[in-house]
């Protein structure tokens, strides 16, 4: 694997269907023998339809074909297990023609059939064609072979069929469609949840580091393991003992005599080598590493955690950890406390994922005195293989889980993180915390990306997640959700028998958007509670109620339970949200409680919070997550008029220019779209020059304003009369021309003496000679539009209004590639100062959809062209006419490493 030529990037870890984890990678002529011995494998049967024949075994000839490929018209990967291969994919290009098409065959062990693992190589097969230039699939299949059939029926693209003396041939263009993208999302979803459930419900646990001495971790996980009452077997490992809290004791997991489904290790890092070997020489499927001392102990230990990872996805097992607090699953059937918290919140419906280990008791501790019970709960500590984005693909369809609390540190994958919780929170709310907003944290995950604080707003805004920003009010949200009714919308009542109260709920209610539905109503502190009920009853039946807010302070000497009870019992039913301060308590008194099975509070409880404040302010975050919800998803769809093809050779011929690397500068001095001195505006990468700006923008319907370069007065009066009056003279100097007060450009030139004029009193102010004389714009608004290059993302896209103001505040709305109908809307109307853009003061409304329209084409542009690093439209004047952009200016460079797009599945 030394050769240069050997395209590592293609190696990948998967999943397959039944949640188990393989290796992926392209072939070598190293892999002779052991292609021989998987080819010995296969049944006849297996042979007979790969080969349309016997063919008992690989001549010499046919292995060193097999395993000598150029990757690039002829590919093969293998997917490997520990040492073996049990699946194998080629392709072989057909004629030279670039654009071509090529033959795919693939043949999976008979012991492995059945795991999807032919969909899994035909996706990273497709891949590779496209990324050599390919185009087009073809295959011959026996018509017997039903299973290979529905591989290629049933991968989401448009397969033609011809059938010629038993043989059926196939063929079907590569390119992802919709359908063929939403294969791979629901197969990718299937497989990683398979996974996740895996680790959730093992019918048996290995406790390796089992100590006798109660203050080691050991010993910890095995207590509550057994004090859990864990509905599988447990088997303590330790060497020196016979036993541990009365169950017999292994020296080695591999002495154990039933099968392991999960592995809880406990050992110092130093040991980490020897349990590995031993776990996968038993065939465990998961391990928890809860002990420290890899990446979050310097590079050493991070070597030795990727070494790890590395060995154990290579044998079929998924790692959660290290450095991690356990796993649990409350549901009556698992019992699964494999954690170091001695206690677990009763049995609930919200699933939690915490980064932080060291956090994790404190956040179960929470949970349980408030009242908030857990489906499932996964601590991952330094998050090196299981992550959050896979615990999303669990909750998606887990049927135990209502409500997913997320605590993040990092993220490994923030673009999938958002294709994940987009889909998920359509069905269910995710609520997250994300800690160092202001310190960034150290990172910890060898797979965690750094990523700034605007752009983890964009991304939670644009997938629904709600965003708080402590921990109290993640619990105090999910309170909320895990046991109320999501409001039809933004109109709140209120009752208590506080008029001090009932202001302060006025007060907050105003402040965070939310609609008061006539007065507080005050039913008196010596209102029974059978008042106090009548008053919630016709507050919560009204029509014109939404949501209610029930303050309740008990007079002296007097028992607050019945008054309790009567709330319960009047919104019982009604199928609005209600929340309450109750006794000034932040966690669900008895009385307010709707008990489970088990005895926690469930669904129909009123949550109750220590403050006015924060009763309000969980109620609005659920109104704006409704009010999310609620909203179409919008469309990704590709504006009419664009030419991909024809935009992709433009800039692979621009990046040709200089070998592989980013264009170089374009020529010329300084033009509208390329800054005079040569500065790169977008950061690594080179300008593009005028020309090269304008046809890119073209060929996604974005055009600019028409303009010519003058160099003197005469040039400026010869190129306003060629374009038509009026016109606009700029400077070419960026300083000058990008200026708020705009020293460095003339307006409304209109006639050959207005535009002379304006040229000698530019050079005048500015000392430089050359400008831009361009055609004017209609009046209206102006705004920025940009694509903004981000180390975690690759691109996001940035709108805001023109002006000092804006500047200085950070007005700018950010949203995530890619972009839906819905998201462009939301992105031009997201700034503060968006409200100029619908008319003020008797202004004209400028036309929104045109705006849209734009984002969206921009979005389009930067992503399918990668390489296009940096875009910058402005201003874009918008008015009642549409929107006219009058300066651009591109930068191209190396494209980002995208972890989520329309390429294969692949664990990350």
């Amino acid at each position: 694997m030394t050769d240069p030529g050997y395209p590592r990037h293609r190696e990948a870890d998967v999943v397959a269907s039944d949640g188990g984890i393989l290796h992926l990678r392209p072939i070598v002529p190293a892999d002779a023998d052991a292609l021989l011995d998987f080819h010995s494998r296969l049944s006849e049967r297996t042979r007979y339809l790969r080969y349309f024949g016997p063919y008992p075994r690989i001549p010499a000839r046919d292995l060193e074909r097999f395993t000598t490929v150029d990757h690039h018209r002829r590919v093969a990967f293998v997917c490997v297990l520990g040492d073996e291969i049990v699946a194998v994919g080629r392709y072989e290009g057909l004629g030279d023609a670039p654009g071509g098409s090529a033959e795919v065959a693939f043949v999976v062990r008979d012991d492995h059939q059945g795991r999807g693992l032919g969909s899994i190589l035909l996706e990273h097969l497709a891949a590779a064609a496209r990324e050599s230039g390919l185009r087009r699939f073809e295959a011959e299949v026996l018509v017997e072979n039903h299973t290979m059939v529905r591989v290629f029926r049933d991968a989401g693209y448009q397969v033609s069929r011809a059938y010629d003396g038993g043989v059926l041939h196939l063929e079907f263009d590569i390119d992802p469609t919709e359908r063929s993208l939403a294969v791979r999302d629901a197969r990718e979803q299937a497989a990683e949840a398979r996974s996740v459930h895996n680790v959730l419900h093992p019918r048996s646990v290995a406790v390796i580091g089992a100590s006798t001495d109660p203050s080691k971790i050991g010993h910890a996980v095995l207590l509550n393991l057994l004090r859990g009452n864990f509905g599988g077997a447990v088997y303590p490992v330790n060497p020196d003992a016979r036993s541990v809290r009365g169950v017999r004791a292994y020296a080695s997991v591999t002495e154990i005599p039933d099968e392991v489904d999960l592995a809880v290790v406990a050992v110092p890092a130093a040991g980490i080598d020897e349990v590995m070997d031993s776990c996968l020489a038993k065939g465990v499927k998961a391990l928890i590493v809860v002990s420290s001392g890899f990446a979050d102990a310097g590079t050493r230990g991070l070597v030795a955690e990727r070494r790890m990872v590395q060995a154990a996805r290579a044998h079929g097992m998924r790692v959660v950890g290290p450095n991690a607090l356990g796993v649990a699953n409350t549901a009556a059937s698992v019992r699964l406390n494999a954690t170091l918290a001695p206690a677990l919140p009763g049995a609930g419906r919200v699933g939690f994922f915490a980064q932080s280990g060291a956090l994790g008791i404190a956040l179960l501790q929470t949970a349980t005195r408030r009242g908030l019970g857990f489906s499932t709960f996964v601590s991952a500590g330094n998050r090196a293989d299981v992550s959050g984005n896979d615990l999303l693909q669990y909750w998606q369809s887990d049927p135990d889980t209502d409500v997913v609390l997320l605590y993040l540190e990092t993220f490994g994958n923030p673009r999938k993180f958002g294709r994940l919780a987009r889909r998920l929170a359509r069905t269910t709310p995710v609520v997250a915390v994300k800690s160092g907003r202001r310190v960034p944290l150290p990172l910890r995950s060898s797979r965690a990306v750094p990523i700034d604080d605007s752009s983890v707003q964009a991304l939670f805004e644009q997938s629904g997640v709600i965003r708080v920003e402590t921990v109290a009010q993640l619990f105090d949200t999910g309170l909320l959700l895990a046991h109320q009714p999501l409001p039809a919308g933004p109109r709140v009542a209120v009752v208590g028998n506080s008029t001090a109260l009932g202001v302060l709920v006025a007060d907050g209610i105003a402040d965070e958007g939310l609609d008061l539905v006539g007065d507080p109503v005050d039913v008196g502190a010596a209102a029974g509670p059978e008042e106090f009920a009548a008053a919630v009853s016709a507050a919560i039946g009204s029509d014109d109620v939404d949501a209610l807010v029930a303050v309740f302070v008990p007079p002296v000497a007097t028992d607050g339970g019945p008054h309790a009870r009567a709330l319960r019992e009047a919104v019982a039913g009604s199928g609005k949200p209600v929340v309450t301060t109750f006794l000034a308590g932040d966690e669900i008194p008895d009385e307010l409680a709707e008990r489970g099975i088990d005895g926690a509070p469930g669904r129909g409880s009123v949550p109750s919070f220590s403050s006015p404040e924060r009763a309000v302010a969980a109620l609005s975050r659920v109104v704006r997550y409704a009010r999310w919800r609620a909203t179409p998803l919008g469309e990704f769809v590709t504006p009419e008029g664009t030419r991909t093809d024809e935009a992709r050779e433009l800039v692979a011929r621009l990046c040709a220019a200089t070998g592989s690397g980013p264009v170089s500068g374009a020529a010329g001095a300084g033009t509208e779209l390329t800054d005079a001195d040569g500065t790169d505006a977008g950061g690594a990468g080179a300008e593009l020059a005028d020309a090269e700006v304008i046809a890119i923008l073209d060929c996604y319907g974005i055009g600019v304003a028409p303009f010519r370069l003058a160099s003197s007065a005469d040039e400026a009066v010869a190129a306003a009369a060629e374009l038509g009056h009026p016109v606009a003279i700029k400077s070419a100097a960026p300083r000058w021309r990008h200026r708020s007060d705009l020293v460095g450009v003339r307006l409304d030139l209109d006639g050959p003496d207005a535009v002379g004029a304006a040229y000698a009193a530019l050079v005048a102010e500015t000392a430089e000679h050359e400008v831009y004389v361009q055609v004017m714009a209609p009046r209206g608004m102006s705004c920025v539009l940009e694509v903004v290059d981000d180390p975690s993302f690759g691109s996001l896209l940035s709108f805001g209004l023109s002006g000092l103001a804006t500047e200085l505040l950070g007005d700018r709305a950010f949203r995530v590639l890619p972009v839906s109908t819905a998201d462009a809307a939301a992105l031009v109307r997201a700034p503060r100062a968006a409200p100029l853009l619908a008319g003020y003061r008797g202004d004209p409304p400028v036309r929104l959809d045109a705006l849209e329209d734009l984002v969206l084409r921009l979005g389009t542009l930067a992503e399918q062209l990668p390489e296009v690093r940096s875009v910058v439209l402005d201003p874009a004047i918008a008015s009642p006419d549409g929107v006219v952009v009058t300066s651009a200016r591109m930068v191209l460079g190396p494209p980002p490493t995208r972890d989520d797009g329309g390429g294969p599945r692949r664990l990350r």
